[in-house]
């Protein structure tokens, strides 16, 4: 009997070995340099999942090791994917050959995330080119216009919240990311759906919409575990996990409902979103599934209050930690407002030029997305400059190390120096342009990249033109980053002094 059971155990141990090592070669077989065997591939991946290193870490080591190549191979857990090290094949990706890596690699499954599923980020296919067709719409120039009007209102209430917090005092200590994100919170309250978000006020408003996007995007070892199933779909399938909680699916359904119910039958024009969804309506002349609109104000909600709050945590921490930066950058705000008699216009935010540069070293310095992974749908060829070709299959994971390549000294002068003048007009053309990724590049170039710069440097006239910001002991220098989220979270948070001028 003892015989038999080792024989079993035998067998199974023999097909497990089998099933872990069924790719082993894969990248010697093709003539691709391979950065570690399936086993390391597995423990790196493991390590991801579990919280013990960020993806940053372990795609700059491996950039690092391999940098004497256009491109290494490497294991997703079991999967053979490739890193791309030079530029150009980031071009190749990105751009020139879009049609065979058309597809983002993290998915949702849309019966258990229907809203999130429309995401310009997730989507696919025709569902992908009409919500893109939409929201550029949305986001043109005449368009962002009227929604700046809706912005300038909340950076009065910005400017209040920030004259409260003060008092009498010389100064208060701020952590920055909580601060932004009540901003950015707001702006998607008024300027997405024409409605008060509860932001600023002091007691935390459990149906508020900052309340509502903490829920869906704080960090945590489920978020950690769902994200890491967005890369493995075939296991959500067993797990059935939705990134967002029911409770707020129904917030969001019930109250685009009734907005559109409202937007539809009365007439009243606003300076939101959802007015842009109505006139798209009209000029379609095809009234929109519910389901649709609020999946595209979601995509607002999610895209305006997260990554444009974390982008101006880091821009007032390089602003404090940098003070001739800061004043430098005063002086513009001042000088050009003095030109528009204090107003804050669209064309006075567009001469507001070295905030662009400000803007630009910052995500370059510290991005906020520190890879981006693609996926190959049809079979075609990568072509390195140093010879290497590979025949790239379909399914395989594309990984493209931005953080990497924004710190790379081949690209940049003293990378490890914040200096915005490397963005000025006489030396920004000098930059490989894709080496530097902070909204991602080609057809699927992030949608509402003019109206996250509107509202970020929005918010930074108003805050420079009457406060200056001075760094807080309790922030922890060298900033260090935590693992398990596809954003960029420092650990312990961005504390500044808030002084008023």
């Amino acid at each position: 009997m003892s015989l038999a059971l080792l024989s079993i155990l035998a067998v199974i141990i023999v097909l497990i070995y089998i099933y872990l090592t069924k790719n082993s070669g894969y990248w010697e077989k093709r003539g691709i340099p391979c950065a570690s065997g399936i086993f390391s591939g597995i423990v790196c991946s493991l390590q991801l999942l579990c919280l013990r290193i960020t993806y940053f870490e372990r795609f700059s080591r491996m950039y690092k090791e391999n940098k004497n190549f256009s491109m290494v191979g490497y294991y997703d857990y079991l999967s053979p994917s490739l890193l791309i090290i030079e530029p150009g094949l980031v071009k190749t990706v990105l751009q020139t050959n879009f049609a065979s890596f058309h597809e983002n690699c993290r998915k949702v499954d849309p019966k258990l995330d229907p809203l999130v599923a429309y995401n310009p980020f997730f989507s696919t296919g025709e569902k992908w080119m009409t919500g893109r067709k939409r929201l550029t719409y949305a986001f043109s120039s005449m368009r962002l216009k009227t929604l700046l009007e809706s912005v300038k209102l909340v950076c009065a209430e910005f400017e209040g919240f920030l004259d409260k917090k003060l008092g009498k005092a010389a100064k208060v200590e701020l952590e920055l990311k909580s601060l932004f994100s009540r901003y950015t919170a707001q702006v998607v309250a008024s300027a997405g759906f024409g409605v008060d978000g509860l932001c600023f006020e002091e007691r935390e408003n459990e149906s508020s919409f900052r309340n509502m996007m903490k829920i869906i995007l704080r960090p945590s070892a489920r978020r950690s575990f769902i994200f890491a199933l967005t890369m493995l779909p075939f296991l959500n399938k067993f797990f059935r996990m939705s990134t967002v909680p029911k409770h707020v699916d129904r917030f969001f359904r019930g109250l685009v409902a009734d907005l559109m119910q409202q937007r539809r039958t009365e007439n009243v024009i606003r300076n939101d979103f959802l007015q842009l969804m109505v006139e798209l309506e009209r000029m379609e002349n095809d009234k929109f599934d519910i389901e649709v609109v609020t999946a595209y104000a979601m995509s607002f909600a999610l895209d305006g209050y997260e990554t444009s709050s974390s982008v101006l945590g880091f821009v007032g921490f390089q602003l404090a930690a940098h003070p001739e930066v800061q004043e430098k950058l005063r002086e513009e705000v001042m000088s050009v407002l003095s030109r528009y008699d204090g107003v804050l216009t669209y064309e006075a935010l567009k001469e507001m030029t070295y905030m662009d540069q400000v803007i630009n070293e910052t995500q370059r310095v510290i991005n906020i997305s520190q890879v981006m992974v693609k996926m190959c749908t049809t079979k075609c060829e990568l072509k390195g400059s140093d010879g290497l070709v590979c025949a790239v299959e379909p399914g395989t994971l594309i990984m493209i190390p931005v953080q990497a390549l924004q710190e790379d000294p081949q690209y940049w002068d003293n990378p490890d120096a914040f200096d915005p003048e490397r963005f000025s007009p006489d030396r920004k053309q000098n930059i490989e342009r894709f080496a530097f990724l902070p909204f991602g590049e080609g057809p699927r170039i992030c949608v509402g990249m003019r109206m996250a710069l509107l509202q970020m440097k929005a918010c930074l006239a108003i805050l420079l033109r009457k406060y200056s910001l001075e760094l807080s002991p309790k922030t922890q220098v060298p900033l260090k980053f935590m693992p398990g989220s596809f954003l960029t979270i420092v650990k312990g948070g961005l504390w500044v002094f808030i002084r008023p001028l």
